[in-house]
């Protein structure tokens, strides 16, 4: 049987849906000429998303989102309800290659573990929930730097000095500006002993289905039993990434042939 869809409220979304930066404001004559509906139809839409407080009334008839969207955006994007999403993912990338994994937030400067696993192994590397981590030389670091614009990155080069641990740590930046660029292309980030020696990890992307970095996920470990395992470890990054994605925002709508 096919599942019951209540047409209305998908009417109500596709009205939000119209809302972008070059069109902040919408009116009764925008939804009955982009979806249809005629002029009595679009105005009840209109009050009545006003009413429940998602539109607000900028002047008679012209409308605009109201901040109940961000007030729901931050509970969405609070840091426990992201770990507690990624935590069994997180649990299946350590169980399946043997080698530690976290999720990271990022507050402009520093990236946060906000969740982790680790193997079974007497000896391995550990990262803390709640450690903060430098951006110029760790691998979920340079992945959330690659996710910023151009502007925002000016900012973040211009208001923090880099320091050197390692023989592989890059402070110049307009290497760490070319890298951004090829991780920007490539869609993961590596990170090859540039905060600790002999330390690798390879970090990629959760994104919003905007394409907005919401969080990443990565595997890390020694360099001598990660290194070849590059393949293998961006594959199931990625699976568990688009895992991550579709329980934050339901499966991708299907292509439409």
């Amino acid at each position: 049987m096919a599942p019951q869809i209540n047409g209305s409220v998908v009417k109500a979304f596709e009205i939000l849906h119209l809302f972008s930066p070059e069109r902040p404001v919408i009116t009764a004559a925008d939804l009955a000429r982009d979806l249809d509906l005629n002029g009595v139809t679009a105005h009840r839409f209109l009050r009545t998303l006003e009413q429940v407080g998602a539109l607000v009334a900028e002047s008679r008839g012209h409308y605009r989102l109201s901040f109940l969207f961000a007030d729901l955006g931050d509970r969405v994007r609070d840091a426990q309800m992201l770990a507690r999403l990624a935590q069994p993912l997180l649990n299946g990338l350590t169980d399946r290659l043997g080698e530690g994994s976290m999720a990271t937030s990022f507050n402009g400067a520093k990236v946060t573990c906000i969740a982790k696993a680790q193997p079974r192994r007497a000896l391995a590397v550990d990262v803390r929930v709640g450690v903060e981590l430098e951006a110029w030389c760790t691998a979920h670091g340079k992945l959330w730097l690659a996710h910023l614009g151009e502007t925002e990155l000016d900012r973040y080069f211009a208001g923090h000095a880099r320091q050197r641990f390692t023989a592989a740590t890059v402070t110049d930046e307009q290497r760490l500006r070319q890298d951004i660029a090829v991780i920007r292309k490539q869609g993961f980030a590596l990170n090859r002993g540039e905060r600790e020696e002999g330390l690798f990890a390879l970090a990629v992307p959760v994104r919003s289905r905007t394409g907005r970095m919401v969080t990443g996920l990565s595997i890390f470990g020694p360099s001598g039993r990660l290194g070849g395992a590059q393949a293998e470890i961006l594959a199931a990054l990625r699976q568990a990434a688009a895992e991550l994605e579709a329980a934050l925002y339901g499966p991708p709508a299907p292509i439409q042939a």
